[in-house]
């Protein structure tokens, strides 16, 4: 696979929008938010369905914000969140994270939530998110790192369904354990003033298991990432089945936690 091709593990199933539309800058940026104030200039990079972009325009206003994502599909619902919650200072526009279609020093603030762990070639999508930013400004990615999640208590299937969802997304020229590698993968990209964090969800009340179990449930069977599953040899119908059914077993234990780790990087251009 070309260095800076990849395919989307996730696609745009609705059990994949149904845990992107419940993020929030609060529950998904809060490390970038002391950088944002009235009048900013920000680019949202793999906007999705637009939760977070909406709330990020909330706070710049009457600044602008830039959304970019890789089809005119999602960023229609991105600018149906947009329409829904009042706001006009968002544009839209499809963008490859690799090649940004925007001049230098173009961006107070550049952002990307969950993007880098899924390109090409995640080193020069920071040299662009850095190009495209202007001086005094920051570039902010967070993502998850799917090898130091958690959980309890730990059926077999689960760490079937993390062994299994490794081997497609790697096999998709992506990388899941992102998280860890956002530092390394920042200095390679010519930055210098980093400041790297972490944070993390956790799942653990009976709503929010059972949640967080039945999407991923719903993900394993009858979304993009089951398909390519099955096609790249990763797991078969029956196995996938099984993994679905540990989901919702683990989502119906009372004892039943889980940890999803962030890795996290302002840098400041």
């Amino acid at each position: 696979m070309p260095k800076e091709t990849a395919v989307y593990t996730h696609g745009h199933h609705e059990s994949v929008l149904r845990s992107h539309r419940w993020r929030t800058a609060a529950n998904s940026a809060a490390y970038l938010l002391g950088e944002l104030r009235p009048g900013l200039a920000v680019l949202d990079v793999g906007c999705g369905p637009g939760t977070i972009t909406a709330d990020l325009a909330a706070r710049v206003a009457p600044g602008r914000v830039t959304a970019v994502d890789t089809t005119t599909g999602i960023l229609g619902q991105a600018a149906a969140v947009a329409a829904e919650r009042g706001l006009d200072n968002i544009d839209f526009a499809v963008a490859d994270v690799h090649a940004l279609d925007f001049p230098d020093d173009s961006f107070d603030v550049v952002h990307a939530h969950q993007v880098l762990q899924h390109v090409g070639d995640p080193v020069q999508a920071l040299r662009e998110m850095r190009r495209v930013c202007r001086p005094g400004g920051v570039v902010a990615t967070r993502d998850s790192d799917y090898a130091a999640m958690t959980w309890y208590p730990k059926p077999p299937g689960l760490g079937e369904w993390l062994d299994v969802y490794g081997r497609v997304a790697r096999g998709n020229g992506g990388e899941p354990d992102a998280g860890r590698r956002l530092l390394s993968w920042a200095r390679r990209a010519g930055f210098t003033d980093i400041t790297p964090t972490a944070a993390a969800w956790c799942f653990a009340t009976p709503e929010s298991r059972a949640w967080w179990s039945g999407l991923w449930a719903d993900r394993t069977t009858d979304s993009v990432y089951a398909e390519l599953a099955v096609r790249g040899g990763h797991a078969s119908d029956e196995q996938l089945a099984a993994i679905a059914s540990a989901w919702r077993s683990w989502g119906e234990d009372d004892d039943g936690w889980f940890m999803v780790p962030h890795g996290e990087v302002v840098c400041r251009k």
